[in-house]
C-alpha cells in the first residue's frame, strides 16, 4: 500500500513541472493499471490534475510578472518567435489553440507563458488547459494500458508506448520547427496592424516595468505629444 501511494506521489511530482521527462513513467503506470496494480481512473486524475496545476502556476506567474517574462522570452530569437507565433494564435483561435499547443514540443511552457502575458481570461485558459491535460493524460497512460492489454507483455507494451510517443514527438517537433522558421522569416517584414500581440516598439524596447499597464500610459503620452506638435 505504501509503495502504491508513493507511486501516485511520484506521478504527481513528475507531471507538475514542465521540464521533467516522464513518458516512460506514464507508460509504466498504464501497464501497472492494466495489470491491476494501480487504479486507472485515479492514475488519470493524478496525472491530469498535477499537470493542470503546473500550467495554472505558470500562467499566473506570467500574468503577474508580464514585463519580466516578456523580456526573457524576447531575449533570444527562438523564444521570441515562439512567443509571437503562439500569442497570435491564442488571440485568433482562443481555447482550441490553448488545447493544441500543449501537444507541441515546448508547448507546455510557451502556451501558459503566452496566455499569461496576453492576460488571456483565466476561466477560458483553465478550460482549455484542463481539456488538453486530460487528453494528454489519457493518451500517455493509455499507450501503456492498451499496449499491455494487446501485447500481454510488459516489455513489448513499453516498447509500443515509447515508440508511439517518439513518433508523435518527432511530428510535433517538425511542425514547431516549420512554424518557428516561418516566424523568424516574417520578422523582417512589417506586420499587419493589430496582427501581432506585441507591437514593434514593445518588442525592441527590451525589459519593461510592471505588468504592462505602464506601457499603455507611455503610448498614450507619446500619442498626446505627437498630436501637440503636429
Amino acid at each position: 500500500m505504501d509503495g502504491t501511494l508513493a507511486l501516485y506521489g511520484l506521478l504527481a511530482l513528475t507531471t507538475l513541472p514542465p521540464l521533467v521527462p516522464n513518458s516512460a513513467l506514464l507508460v509504466s503506470a498504464g501497464i501497472l493499471a492494466s495489470e491491476g496494480h494501480l487504479t486507472l481512473p485515479l492514475v488519470l486524475a493524478v496525472v491530469a490534475g498535477s499537470a493542470l496545476l503546473g500550467d495554472a502556476l505558470m500562467y499566473l506567474a506570467a500574468r503577474r510578472f508580464g514585463g519580466p517574462v516578456r523580456a526573457w522570452m524576447l531575449r533570444r530569437p527562438r523564444r521570441r518567435a515562439a512567443l509571437e507565433w503562439t500569442s497570435r494564435r491564442i488571440r485568433r483561435y482562443g481555447v482550441p489553440f490553448v488545447i493544441a499547443v500543449r501537444f507541441l514540443p515546448s508547448g507546455r511552457i510557451v502556451g501558459p507563458l503566452a496566455s499569461g502575458v496576453l492576460r488571456y481570461p483565466l476561466r477560458k485558459y483553465l478550460i482549455g488547459a484542463g481539456l488538453a491535460e486530460s487528453l494528454w493524460a489519457a493518451y500517455s497512460v493509455g499507450l501503456g494500458y492498451l499496449g499491455s492489454a494487446a501485447a500481454g507483455n510488459r516489455l513489448y507494451a513499453a516498447g509500443i508506448g515509447l515508440g508511439v510517443s517518439a513518433v508523435v514527438a518527432m511530428a510535433g517537433t517538425a511542425v514547431q520547427w516549420a512554424a518557428r522558421r516561418h516566424a523568424l522569416h516574417a520578422r523582417g517584414e512589417r506586420p499587419v496592424a493589430g496582427e501581432l500581440p506585441l507591437a514593434d516598439h514593445e518588442i525592441t524596447r527590451g525589459p519593461e516595468r510592471g505588468t504592462g499597464h505602464e506601457t499603455d500610459r507611455e503610448e498614450g503620452g507619446d500619442q498626446a505629444s505627437s498630436n501637440a506638435t503636429a
